[in-house]
Parts: C-alpha cells; sequence; structure tokens
C-alpha cells in the first residue's frame, strides 16, 4: 500500500496547484470540493467510454470482463454490476449517450437475452445465441435477482420511473410467476439466502413505489420463512455471511421490518424478538474489537469462520440503522459511533485484496452512514481513501491491469462498475446534491453546507450557458416511502429542495436577493459564468 500513499501525497499537490482563488474565500472550501467531485465525474466518464470500446460490434451489449469472460453478456455481472452505472453516468454527464446507446443496451438485452417470460440468462456473442441449452432456473433467478438489486434499484432510486424501472418490475413479476419452492407459508422463488435477501430489499421498496399489496404479501412469505419458520439466520442456520453474497438477508428483513412499522404494525411486532435475536447475536460474535464484521461466522457456537474484514461492513449497519429510525432502540445506533470512531485504523487497507471493488464498497459504507451521522473522523477518512481507490485507475497496481494503464478501464472485470457507482456518491457529496445541466469537462461545481445554508460555488475555464439543478426528497418522490432508512447502493440526499418550501437565494456576485419558492429552484437557477471567475450563491432555508 506504500506506492497508493505516494499517489495520494502526489494527487494532494496536483489540485492544490489546480485550484484558483476565488474572489470570496468564504467559497474555497466549496470550489475545492467542485475539483474533487470534477475528477470523479470525469473519471467515471472515461470509464464508460473505454468499457464502451469493447462492447460487441453487432448486439452492442458489453461482455462480463476482458478477460476470460468476454465472449458474453450475463444479467448476474454485466447487468448487474456495470450497465446500471455506465447509464447513471451517462444520465448525469451525456445525455446524448444516455438517450443512445444506453437505452438501446436496454432495448437490445431484453430482445436478445430473455428466456424464461422477461427473465434473462447468458448470451453467447461467438454462438449468438443463450450459452447454456437448458433452462437453470436457480441460476436464472439468481441472475435477475441481482440485476434488479444491484443495478435497477439503485437506478430506479436516483431515475424515478423509466424503462429501468420497467425492466426491473418486470423481472421482479416473473421471478414469483414461477416460484416453485414449497414452505409452511407458501412457494417462494429460491431458498437460496442472498436471492431472498435481494428479493426482500427490493419487494419493500417497490410495494411503496406501486402501491401493490401482492409484493408486501410475497415479502411477508419471505419474512416469516426466516423469521417464523425453522430458518432463522443465526438460530437455526451454522453459517452466516457478513459481507456480500450473504449479508443480504440482514438488510432484507430489516427493510421489511421498516415497511410493516407504517403498514401493518401487528405483524411488526410478531417479528419484533426474532429480529432483534438476529441483530443481537450478529453485534455479539460477528465484530472484531473495532466493530467492524467478520466475513463470515457460525453464530450457534460463536465460532469465527473467515477472519477478514467485509469491505460491506455499512450494508450491514444500514439494517441497524434503520431499526433504530423505527424503533429508537439507541443500542443499534451505537455500532455506528464505534466503526466511525475506528476508521482511522483502516487507512489504505487490504479491502478484497486491495481491489478497487472493495474500496468502492467500504467507501460506500461510510459515505452512506455519514450522511445520517455527521463525523469528522468519517469525513477524513473518506477524502483519503476516495484518492487511493482513484490511484486504481491510473496505475498497474496488480497484473492485469497492465493491459488497461491509461485507458479508463479499472481492473477489466464487472466490478469496475462499483468504482464508478461510489465515485459518482462521493462527487454528488461534494456538490450536496447540486448538478450543472449540461455538464461540461470545463466547468466546476462545489458546495457546502454550513448549518442550514448551502454555500455554492461555480467556475468554469471558459464561458459557459446552462441551469443549476438542485436535489429533490426522492425516496418520496421515486419511491414513495414513508422514511429515507439507509439502503444499500442508494445515493444519498444531501440538501434537498422541497417544492412546498420558501428559500432566500443569495447571489453573492450581484450583491442581490432573491426569495424563491422550491418549486421554482427545482426547475433550475439560470447560470451564465465568465471565463475563470467565481460565481457563488448561498441558498437559505426560510423559517415558517
Amino acid at each position: 500500500m506504500r506506492n497508493f500513499r505516494c499517489v495520494v501525497l502526489l494527487f494532494s499537490i496536483l489540485i492544490s496547484c489546480h485550484s484558483k482563488q476565488p474572489a470570496d474565500p468564504r467559497f474555497q472550501e466549496a470550489l475545492d470540493n467542485g475539483y474533487l467531485a470534477h475528477e470523479g465525474f470525469v473519471r467515471s466518464l472515461r470509464f464508460v467510454e473505454a468499457w464502451l470500446e469493447h462492447a460487441d460490434p453487432t448486439t452492442g451489449l458489453i461482455p462480463r470482463n476482458l478477460m476470460a469472460s468476454k465472449d458474453f453478456w450475463n444479467a448476474q455481472d454485466a447487468a448487474a454490476d456495470n450497465y446500471p452505472f455506465m447509464v447513471l453516468t451517462a444520465y448525469l454527464l451525456d445525455k446524448e449517450l444516455f438517450e443512445g446507446k444506453m437505452r438501446s443496451i436496454l432495448s437490445k438485452e431484453q430482445e436478445l437475452t430473455n428466456w424464461v417470460d422477461r427473465l434473462p440468462d447468458d448470451y453467447s456473442f461467438s454462438q449468438r445465441g443463450f450459452r447454456t441449452e437448458t433452462v437453470n432456473m436457480d441460476g436464472i433467478v439468481f441472475g435477475s435477482s441481482e440485476y434488479i438489486k444491484d443495478g435497477l434499484l439503485p437506478l430506479t432510486e436516483y431515475l424515478g420511473e423509466s424503462p429501468w424501472s420497467d425492466r426491473m418490475i418486470g423481472m421482479l413479476d416473473d421471478i414469483w410467476k414461477h416460484a416453485s419452492y414449497d414452505t409452511p407459508f407458501g412457494k417462494i422463488p429460491s431458498t437460496n439466502v442472498e436471492v431472498n435477501g435481494e428479493l426482500l430489499q427490493t419487494l419493500s421498496r417497490v410495494y411503496w413505489m406501486t402501491g401493490n399489496s401482492k409484493y408486501l404479501e410475497w415479502a411477508i412469505r419471505l419474512g416469516d420463512y426466516y423469521l417464523m419458520g425453522d430458518q432463522h439466520p443465526t438460530r437455526d442456520l451454522p453459517v452466516i455471511r457478513l459481507r456480500d453474497h450473504g449479508c443480504e438477508i440482514v438488510s432484507g428483513l430489516s427493510e421489511l421490518y421498516v415497511t410493516l412499522a407504517y403498514s401493518d404494525p401487528a405483524k411488526r411486532e410478531l417479528y419484533r424478538p426474532h429480529l432483534y435475536e438476529m441483530l443481537d447475536r450478529i453485534l455479539e460474535v460477528g465484530r472484531n474489537e473495532h466493530g467492524f464484521f467478520y466475513n463470515q461466522v457460525n453464530p450457534i457456537s460463536g465460532e469465527v469462520l473467515d477472519p477478514s474484514i467485509a469491505d460491506t461492513w455499512g450494508y450491514t449497519l444500514n439494517a441497524y440503522y434503520s431499526i433504530f429510525l423505527v424503533d429508537g432502540h439507541q443500542a443499534y445506533r451505537e455500532p455506528v459511533y464505534k466503526v466511525f470512531q475506528n476508521l482511522r485504523h483502516y487507512e489504505f487497507f487490504d479491502w478484497e485484496n486491495g481491489s478497487a471493488d472493495g474500496y468502492a464498497d467500504a467507501i460506500e459504507s461510510a459515505l452512506n452512514l455519514l450522511n445520517r451521522e455527521p463525523s469528522q473522523d468519517a469525513e477524513s477518512w473518506i477524502n483519503s481513501q476516495i484518492q487511493v481507490m482513484w490511484s486504481m485507475q491510473d496505475s498497474a497496481y496488480r497484473g492485469q491491469t497492465e493491459l488497461f494503464r491509461g485507458t479508463g478501464i479499472i481492473e477489466g472485470w464487472h466490478g469496475d462498475g462499483n468504482f464508478a457507482r461510489t465515485t459518482i456518491m462521493h462527487s454528488l457529496w461534494k456538490t450536496q446534491g447540486t448538478s450543472l445541466s449540461p455538464w461540461h469537462e470545463k466547468a466546476f461545481l462545489g458546495a457546502k453546507l454550513d448549518g442550514k445554508e448551502l454555500e455554492v460555488s461555480m467556475l468554469s475555464e471558459e464561458p459557459y450557458s446552462g441551469m443549476l439543478k438542485f436535489d429533490y426528497p426522492r425516496h418520496r418522490a421515486n419511491f414513495n416511502l414513508p422514511l429515507d432508512y439507509p439502503r444499500i447502493n442508494q445515493f444519498p440526499e444531501w440538501f434537498v429542495i422541497s417544492a412546498a418550501s420558501s428559500y432566500l437565494v443569495h447571489f453573492v456576485n450581484e450583491g442581490k436577493t432573491r426569495r424563491m419558492t422550491g418549486t421554482e429552484i427545482l426547475e433550475g437557477i439560470p447560470v451564465e459564468l465568465v471565463e475563470n471567475v467565481g460565481y457563488y450563491l448561498i441558498v437559505e432555508p426560510v423559517e415558517n
């Protein structure tokens, strides 16, 4: 990791040299945030453009990876981890690419890869057809659930209703149409804890999004299977995995519990002792001295089966914090404090053997919880570790990346999409959810929250004309959620504009203040930037 330290120091020096002192020094921190956000956006766009060069020339689909699996597209990897964050990058930074190739890929993958109704399977480029001759229903359900939860669900959180949300709901319906496993509580589509954890997360959100009770009924069927039967994750099962590909069941059951707190309080009370039993046992046997989760334990005996530290530690902590939000159970808030206080021990840590994907999951873990619990320790850790992850796009730190040095590709496998996912999360933190429309590679936008006031700094290296856009309560608008609880792969809301509220917008350069409704602000504020002249705003909520 010593090479990473050198790269990070050099990166910091370059940022310092690139910065131009704004006319108003109050906005320097916001401007510095703008340079960091811009760096992330540029890196994400480079990733997309580089991967598209390796798309199949006939179908336009991207391969699973660029080494051994470059001859096929699949749902659980190419579609779940890589493609959706190419879509989001294009949506934010290149609308022509978004409306063109990204939509074309969605249409083509449905045309070519659907095998069981709307459920996809692996598609071979050389064979121009499916890789296998027979249907493996468990494999198809697994791939579809991965595509939904890891890719289409976070896309829908940001985009709202779209062709991608239609794709998500279509696959979800067909997964349950083909549910074939009998249980005392009704048929379920899988007995795999990862699949069922993903389905629980999806069903809870899609229930609120659509208002259709069948999604809640299906979720309760799974909840009963794990909490009311003989499949309790810590009482009955000898292994619980506390990193991805296993930890999903913890978040899934917690999301269902949150949903029931608003939709069926009586059922929530039935679940409470069983859910708390699971969460308490994990805290008891599943953590190291710093509060981080082991990869795998035997919850019955307490034996640690894999002492490596889960890079997805925040995914599990999301579950605890969600229960704290609905129940006020302080013991489930404390684990977040403990981890934040110990992050300093995990700088330049070997997440997943030093992979960019491991860093992405660990940084996302911190960002999502920082959104709920302010922490200077967490901010400092994120600021240093994002630069470690970014350096992996440029340096051949592993043998395979020699092939991709300087191209924009990170490691050449589907995990590259997670690099872009977390980078975009970080950039949106540095802009506090604001954006320029259209995005321009020469224009920089950053923001800083000072109490309740948002300080916005803009600077362009050439004349720019566009709109300054603001974030809104996406959890309500796009999913109709009753509570913004922390969720895996979500893009946190930072400074959000409420359409029903009023704000004072201080145009610092003009020395003017304008009272605006939230609706007016959400339409966008026109921006005209002069070359290398800083432009500043302060947005102040008006107290009712």
